[in-house]
């Protein structure tokens, strides 16, 4: 799986300082609830020291028991000890609560901020970015990587911090304990520590591999779930099911070396250290015996050493998901930091404008970014007036939906210039130059809320009887009005409980509450029935009325009343001129076409 300004085959890079200091820019998401992390790594800091405190005491009440106290002048007694006891359980269970809603905190608000930030820079991207990727890719980003890095401030920092803590303190007081027998224990760290990196390591890449894998898998069903009605048409549920089923194999086999290499890992740490308590548990009776340690004492250093050998495991474990947590800031800064086609802040008001509608295209060239040997547009020029109706015909690849595409700046010319009001579109603040076009096009997808939400995108603080009018304007008002829950009516995914032609009426309902000053239809009426399309041309005739009007169409019919047909054959304007001057133009590209649709 490719992702977001990376290529899928990229060796996955080592964990290195970089990547540590790369992985800080997120932390200006944190800023904003910084002493919340402070104060719980405070609390959780001083209730590992408490948690040490325990096999000390335990110890000691082992001394007593046997008569031998360390430290008589206490003058400590058996019972003593179940205060002592009480009072570390108290500590511990007051510190890890206030602790725990300390670090929510920080997860919940700072990865919502993240999330927040992610998806403002995505929607703000240019076309070319989200044709470079699957949705499932872009999802796995604000979900997956994420949930990675909320797990790493909720938890994995936390108990990072911990398993130091207890790792130096326990070291501290064992050193102080016995230095001799400490020296013994510690000789076997440097083995665990480099065999916890290769492991680490090696886990890690499999752990990022998987991860691959299974964004891969969501996709497939994104794009099912997406082409329902495509699969079920064709029958291929059969071929849906294979193809899911070979992505989660994938995973499996992933998967189960992942657990190979964890299991090999928990297999050496536990033989390293069982064996290393064992040594020192025997190392330590010998001393004992010879009158040169308490009994307490040696009781006390053994529940030590397995305490710091579990901090040791803890910190393998911790790295590979802190090194995991860091891949997923590498690619979530990837995308923060990447520049947008729209600015950050709405346009000012000496940004705003009202066309006028007039459109001049001057010799203009484009490529898709993602073809480059194929040039679409081979110097298309013509005019539009201010108010005038004009139609793009043409056959299916001819390049009419990139001019669409270039005039709403989905994508900038290779050469030449498009002019809006006499000025060259480029100089134009974007959403501003946005905010004058509306769209109609062949396959209108609505939003999965309500008709009222979906009339109301063109316009998203209009009024409630603003959308009534719209809605009538649109020829919609009628069949909206027949349904129990009226505006309120849930339209489904995509728009899929409404027919095509309440859908095409609904975003004519929506360009018309927008008013803009230059309107497109893209194949409007192509896909309906007679009764519907009749419907839904009255309402687009009523839409166009007193506004520059741009028309696709395959359907000759529905263009003959515009007042300039231009014909594009090949990324080439060949013909222009009124319905009727093409038809009479024998041997002409429109002619043909008009003879081969009116007989």
């Amino acid at each position: 799986m490719a992702r977001p300004g990376k290529k899928s085959n990229e060796p996955t890079p080592k964990l290195s300082w970089k990547d540590f200091k790369k992985s800080v820019y997120i932390f200006r998401f944190v800023k904003p609830y910084k002493w919340h992390f402070i104060i719980g790594m405070i609390l959780l800091s001083v209730s590992s020291l408490v948690f040490m405190a325990f096999p000390g005491a335990a110890g000691e009440m082992a001394n007593v028991a046997n008569k031998q106290p360390k430290y008589p002048q206490l003058n400590l007694k058996v019972l003593d000890f179940a205060w002592i006891f009480a009072a570390i359980v108290i500590i511990q269970g007051l510190f890890s609560y206030l602790k725990t809603i300390l670090f929510a905190r920080v997860s919940e608000k700072g990865m919502a901020d993240v999330r927040s930030a992610v998806f403002h820079k995505m929607i703000r991207q240019e076309m070319s970015y989200f044709e470079q990727f699957r949705v499932g890719e872009l999802t796995s980003r604000l979900t997956a990587d994420i949930e990675k890095l909320q797990a790493a401030f909720s938890v994995t920092l936390g108990e990072f911090l911990r398993q130091i803590v207890i790792l130096v303190s326990g070291i501290a007081i064992l050193v102080y304990f016995d230095p001799k027998l400490s020296l013994i224990m510690l000789m076997t760290f440097p083995i665990i520590v480099v065999l916890a990196m290769v492991f680490g390591s090696k886990i890690r890449k499999l752990s990022r591999k998987r991860q691959e894998k299974i964004a891969s898998a969501n996709t497939i069903v994104d794009e099912v779930f997406q082409a329902f009605t495509t699969v079920k048409a064709y029958a291929n549920e059969w071929y849906e099911e294979t193809r899911y089923a070979k992505s989660l194999q994938e995973i499996v086999k992933i998967s189960l070396r992942f657990a190979h290499f964890k299991g090999l890992f928990f297999i050496f740490m536990t033989v390293f250290l069982f064996g290393g308590i064992f040594f020192v548990l025997i190392q330590g009776a010998l001393l004992v015996d010879r009158g040169e340690m308490q009994v307490g004492d040696l009781f006390s250093f053994i529940i030590y050493t397995g305490i710091i050998g579990s901090a040791i495991a803890g910190l393998g474990s911790l790295y590979t998901e802190i090194a995991g947590a860091v891949g997923a800031t590498e690619r979530i800064s990837e995308i923060l930091q990447r520049e947008t086609e729209i600015a950050d802040t709405p346009p000012n008001e000496a940004e705003k404008v009202r066309f006028s509608g007039a459109i001049e295209w001057q010799n203009v060239h484009f490529t898709y970014p993602k073809r480059p040997d194929m040039e679409v547009l081979k110097g298309i020029s013509f005019q539009v007036r201010s108010g005038e109706k004009i139609a793009l015909a043409g056959q299916s690849g001819s390049g009419k939906s990139t001019i669409m595409s270039l005039l709403l700046r989905f994508y900038e010319p290779d050469s030449g210039n498009i002019y809006i009001d006499g000025k060259d579109a480029k100089e134009y603040n974007l959403t501003a130059y946005r905010q004058n076009f509306a769209i109609v096009p062949q396959d209108v997808v609505l939003f999965g809320g309500s008709i009222q939400e979906n009339i109301a995108y063109g316009l998203p603080d209009a009024t409630k009887e603003q959308i009534i009018e719209a809605a009538k304007q649109a020829n919609a008002w009628d069949f909206i009005n027949s349904f129990p829950e009226g505006l309120e009516t849930i339209v489904g995914d995509r728009g899929t409980r409404l027919s095509g032609g309440q859908r095409q009426r609904i975003a004519i309902a929506r360009a018309i509450l927008k008013d803009p000053a230059i309107l497109l239809l893209d194949e409007a009426t192509s896909s309906l029935d007679a009764e519907s399309e009749r419907v839904v041309q009255e309402a687009l005739d009523r839409l166009m009325e007193n506004r520059t009007s741009i028309i696709i169409a395959h359907r000759l019919a529905t263009i003959k009343n515009v007042d300039r047909i231009y014909v594009i054959d090949s990324g080439e304007v060949i013909e222009s001129g009124t319905h009727q001057e093409l038809s009479q133009k024998e041997g002409g590209t429109y002619n043909a076409l008009a003879k081969l649709q009116f007989g």
